[in-house]
């Protein structure tokens, strides 16, 4: 097995050493149904290669599966961009399978349409629920209930990737603070012929959840977002949210920091950019540090060794958190509310539900990955891994404060208006005013 340390691990772990325990098998529940149970995900045997995630979620519906022979687990395996489509299509037709990944932004939705079971009464029965970090439903919830288990491992959308040696020959010890200095870096790497950062909005989600979450957070707070998802006041034409899509225009299309392509390659691309040295920095997500880790570690051990991680700079005129990131998890296990019909059927997608955000999840990517889920395991015995498996973690949950990932809430079909028209601004076809009433129109029309 290829083993990863894409290291984001749950602050609600326990301190004791992994090396105390090995991991903890899937309960050997006896259930009464022996039918067919569907379950459609997005861990292809291709991520478990380089996602710890998705190698623990595997390994435990494999574990899960042995456990219960008499069951017929009938998989649908698809590529995340795949799943989101395939699965928004299911929804539409009423069409759904037994057992399912449910993407926060559709929970509210989803829930209102009945195709998603009401599990608020069934989670606080489970017996692994006294070790849940329960801020996780939070996504989940809607008017009181909680319709998923949080599923996978949590970890940063916004990472600044850099290489260490790099930004040094450019004068800076440390990838700098503020965007004035990281623009005075750019004149540096421009007479290199080399990108400052690397950045991929290809796909539009990720200027979204790799960007703006964290810079918007920057120029609001956290309470604006709160108050935007509690419908409690604020809106996306908030002064203070506007100057944060002002920024974000400023800096991709006025400054030469990024990558001229930006918008049209995938942040797959941006990485690429940054390993082959074409690009001094890198802002994605804690997948794309996995594979960047990964890489680098095998080809090029002086670029692994001078990898080194940063928070987004400071804007000038911004006032809140200047050491922020977003973290959670953005997927929980849903059932669909067909399966109650069958008791026996539902003892069965619970139970499965349980053991692939519990103990056996968690114990396993704890151990082999240092990573963390739902279910509190056990901290990581720091002996074990490489020191910048050690630096991501002290990053991602030492030195940084936390805020949300803005399309973990709310409604996807406010996000598709938002992130279509953040990229048409990026493209110069529409300003940071009318991304936010066109963002407006879509929240009041559909949340």
């Amino acid at each position: 097995m290829k083993k990863l340390f894409a290291l984001v691990i749950s602050l609600a772990l326990v301190l004791v050493s992994v090396s105390a325990f090995a991991a903890t098998p899937v309960a050997n529940t006896d259930l009464a149904y022996k039918g067919t149970l569907t379950l459609m995900h997005f861990s292809t045997s291709e991520e478990s290669e380089g996602n710890g995630g998705s190698d623990g979620f595997r390994t435990t519906i494999a574990n899960w599966q042995a456990a219960h022979p008499d069951i017929t687990l009938e998989q649908d395996v698809l590529a995340n961009a795949e799943y989101k489509t395939t699965i928004a299509t299911r929804a539409a037709a009423n069409d759904l399978p037994d057992v399912f990944l449910l993407q926060g932004m559709n929970t509210i939705s989803w829930a209102q349409g009945g195709l998603v079971l009401d599990l608020t009464d069934i989670i606080a029965k489970s017996p692994y629920y006294a070790d849940y970090n329960t801020a996780y439903f939070t996504p989940f919830t809607t008017e009181g209930k909680i319709y998923g288990y949080p599923v996978l491992t949590g970890g940063t959308c916004t990472v600044v990737i850099y290489d260490k040696a790099m930004w040094k020959e450019a004068g800076f010890d440390s990838f700098p603070t503020t965007w004035a200095d990281v623009e005075k870096a750019s004149e540096y790497f421009e007479g290199k012929g080399i990108d400052t950062i690397a950045f991929g909005n290809g796909g539009k989600w990720q200027m979204n959840s790799d960007f703006i979450s964290t810079l918007g957070n920057r120029y609001t707070g956290p309470e604006w977002f709160s108050s935007l998802i509690a419908k409690s006041g604020a809106a996306f034409t908030d002064e203070a949210f506007v100057k944060a899509l002002t920024e974000t225009k400023r800096l991709f299309t006025e400054t030469k920091i990024f990558n001229d392509d930006f918008n049209t390659v995938t942040n797959e691309d941006a990485r690429e950019y940054f390993i082959s040295g074409d690009a001094a920095a890198m802002i994605g997500g804690n997948w794309d540090e996995a594979y960047i880790w990964q890489t680098l570690k095998d080809t090029n051990e002086e670029k692994f060794n001078n990898m080194g991680f940063a928070v987004l700079p400071q804007p000038a005129d911004a006032t809140f958190a200047p050491d922020s990131q977003n973290i959670g998890l953005g997927y929980a296990i849903a059932i669909n509310p067909k399966v109650a019909e069958d008791a026996d059927k539902l003892a069965a997608a619970i139970d499965l539900a349980q053991e692939l955000t519990g103990p056996a999840f968690s114990s396993y990517v704890a151990e082999n990955y240092a990573l963390g889920g739902l279910t509190a395991a056990g901290d990581v015995d720091f002996s074990k891994f490489d020191p910048i498996t050690v630096a991501f973690y002290n990053w991602s949950y030492v030195d940084t404060t936390t805020c949300e990932i803005y399309d973990s809430y709310i409604s996807s079909a406010v996000w598709d208006v938002f992130n279509t028209d953040v990229q048409s601004m990026l493209n110069g076809e529409l300003t940071p005013e009318q991304v936010a009433e066109n963002a407006q129109a879509a929240y009041v029309a559909n949340y």
